[in-house]
């Protein structure tokens, strides 16, 4: 293991079929850009977590007996108000493991640090894994970012906003690329500007006044360029908090710029039910297998 690995902190993961071992690794040892003094201690309540001053990725190694040398980075949705860490975080990162996917659940600033701290914390987690990828058995050309939510709209913001400024810092790290490979999205807040915005995240991530050139600099639909990797998409028709015009708008965007995309669309499932819900949505983990199968990330 390399220098990075030395630093890690390790701990026990709880519970049936889950890791044995999990490990955290902290994003910005070298200070956290912008820190806020005396943020006070992280929050939790239950498996929800807010208030976070110390960025971090907690890393679910790959099943051994099926290394795909393929790693997703996983965004939990919060509104950017909170981090719901385990349906749209610790139980993505399980799933991914058993197929052979090297998992990195993000822990990100929220809204009492605003942008663009969330977007400096997923780009450093992207060169963070990418740099170390031999330490983790995965191809550097094969990392990928996964969000829900408004973890879907920071996922989708990797996806984009990749080479954009506030993701440097002057480390060194710098100089290896944040654009993740592939993006998967599930009910992505993506635009920010009416109707179909998610108002609290957009209030939590700009503020109460944004400017219309902040709104639309972050409504990621207008951001794609054929730059932008490949991605996949659920969302459902009755999603009473996200609308579902947010994938409709990102997947013409990616279709506009010849981006390879999936879109899967169902009528019931509403939001926030992560691997579950209705019977329809709860289907989507088995169509995502297959797209990461059709893009020779998962073995066959």
């Amino acid at each position: 293991m390399r220098k990075l690995l030395l630093t890690l902190l390790l701990c026990l993961t709880a519970g049936a079929g889950a890791q044995a071992q999990t490990t955290v690794i902290p994003l910005w040892p070298e200070g956290v850009p912008n820190a806020k003094p005396h943020p006070g201690p992280e929050k939790v309540d239950g498996t929800f977590i807010s208030n976070v001053s110390q960025p971090s990725l907690t890393y679910y190694p790959a099943a051994s007996d099926r290394p795909a040398r393929t790693a997703v980075i996983i965004c939990p949705g919060g509104s950017y108000q909170f981090l719901a860490s385990d349906h749209e975080g610790k139980q993505y990162a399980q799933w991914l493991s058993k197929l052979g996917v090297a998992a990195f659940v993000l822990k990100y600033r929220l809204a009492d640090h605003g942008h663009p701290a969330p977007l400096q914390d997923v780009l450093r987690a992207l060169r963070t894994v990418r740099a170390h990828a031999a330490d983790y058995g995965v191809a550097p050309d094969r990392v990928g970012v996964m969000g829900s939510s408004a973890g879907g709209h920071l996922a989708a913001s990797a996806a984009t906003l990749f080479d954009d400024p506030a993701g440097r810092t002057g480390a060194a790290l710098d100089t290896v690329s944040a654009r993740p490979d592939f993006a998967l999205l599930v009910y992505p807040v993506i635009t920010l500007t009416p109707p179909a915005a998610h108002e609290g995240s957009r209030y939590a991530l700009l503020g109460a006044h944004p400017t219309p050139e902040q709104v639309k600099a972050m409504s990621v639909e207008t951001r794609v360029t054929a730059q932008t990797p490949p991605v996949f998409l659920v969302h459902a028709q009755d999603d009473g908090a996200v609308p579902v015009e947010n994938s409709i708008l990102f997947y013409q965007a990616l279709t506009r710029a010849r981006v390879p995309a999936e879109m899967h669309l169902v009528e019931h499932g509403g939001h926030g039910a992560g691997m579950g819900g209705s019977a329809d949505f709860s289907r989507w983990p088995r169509r995502a297998e297959e797209w990461l199968r059709d893009h020779k990330l998962i073995a066959q």
